[in-house]
């Protein structure tokens, strides 16, 4: 039996290698071993995260910008609207509803042990901190149980918000899964977290988590220029064997056997692995750019895609909701 899969990205800027290592590549690996979207067994959905992004983004010309950016990079990468479903978060109220519903069930202490908001206090302290940022873990369990998800691929950085999910589907269950208009008491399934060991973590220039907030990135789509300029800036450690933060990243594109010759025939030649690496990035990346190119000459086919998505995504969202309701009473 084929299993459900969800995922999504918020828009907020250019996508990093990172993003791509770490989630996105799963996406399409996941994805081109599915049939038809419309099966009856398994169904991809990647959702662009525009309120999650709310958080961060409060201008409405940048969100619709970055919002379709995010589809158009979705496609570049090779997501296919005939085998997966792409559409808006915004598109489909049932999120933001579900999500009133698990605020209901949930206690203050609970949300305040999530990394977001523990990341946001120890940043910037309480006074700061908006509800939205609050309650992201919510939002998010939302998102993974309207579509009775099996698998999440995501980053390890986001493993607790699947964890989050499945405690609130297990409490939701146990509360109101007993209810006479229901034939079964498991109203959400429990999603499972997919996350590649190897790239569990992908390091930045400087050497921690690759990240926007750290402007530690090599974007997905980078020019040629910006890639030399990103790999010349990564910093590097005279002590270690090899100059571990060129070394991690350029194992995302070449075997370690491959790269231990290479790097051992170059040993203490920095500039010259570097190069190596900005050859490497190069080659992976302008396939991607020219694609994501090509794709965006023909916005129509990308509104047409969400369009198709939404469509798609609120049947099933609605079909659930219609359930939660009568489990909860309010039909």
């Amino acid at each position: 039996m084929q299993k459900t899969i969800f995922s999504g990205v918020k828009p907020t800027g250019k996508p990093h290698i990172g993003n791509y290592f770490g989630a996105m590549k799963q996406f399409v690996a996941l994805q081109n071993g599915r049939s038809d979207p419309d099966a009856s067994a398994g169904v991809n959905y990647f959702m662009i995260a525009d309120y999650h992004a709310l958080n961060l983004i409060q201008n409405a010309k940048e969100m619709r910008e970055l919002s379709l950016d995010v589809a158009i990079d979705f496609l570049a990468i090779g997501l296919d609207p005939k085998k997966s479903i792409i559409f808006k978060q915004s598109d489909v109220p049932e999120h933001t509803e579900l999500t009133w519903i698990f605020d209901t069930i949930t206690t203050v202490p609970y949300l305040k042990r999530a990394h977001a908001y523990k990341d946001a206090l120890a940043k910037s302290g309480e006074e700061s901190i908006n509800v939205g940022t609050f309650n992201y873990p919510m939002l998010m369990a939302s998102d993974i149980l309207l579509y009775d998800t099996d698998i999440v691929p995501v980053g390890q950085d986001q493993k607790q918000h699947i964890e989050s999910a499945r405690d609130t589907a297990e409490k939701f269950n146990r509360i109101f899964g007993g209810s006479t208009s229901l034939t079964t008491g498991e109203i959400f399934k429990l999603p499972e977290a997919y996350i590649l060991k190897d790239v569990e973590t992908v390091p930045g220039t400087d050497g921690r988590k690759m990240s926007k907030s750290y402007d530690n990135t090599i974007s997905l789509f980078a020019s040629d220029d910006e890639i030399e300029k990103a790999v010349m800036s990564i910093v590097t450690d005279s002590k270690a064997k090899y100059p571990e933060n060129v070394f991690y990243i350029h194992k995302l594109f070449r075997p370690t056997k491959e790269l231990d010759k290479i790097y051992e025939e170059n040993k203490g030649k920095y500039k010259v692995v570097k190069e190596i690496l900005i050859e490497d990035l190069k080659n992976f990346i302008r396939p991607l750019r020219e694609r994501k190119g090509e794709i965006a000459k023909d916005l129509g086919y990308v509104n047409k895609v969400l369009e198709e998505g939404k469509e798609k995504a609120k049947l099933v969202a609605s079909k659930k909701m219609r359930q939660v309701k009568k489990a909860i009473g309010v039909i």
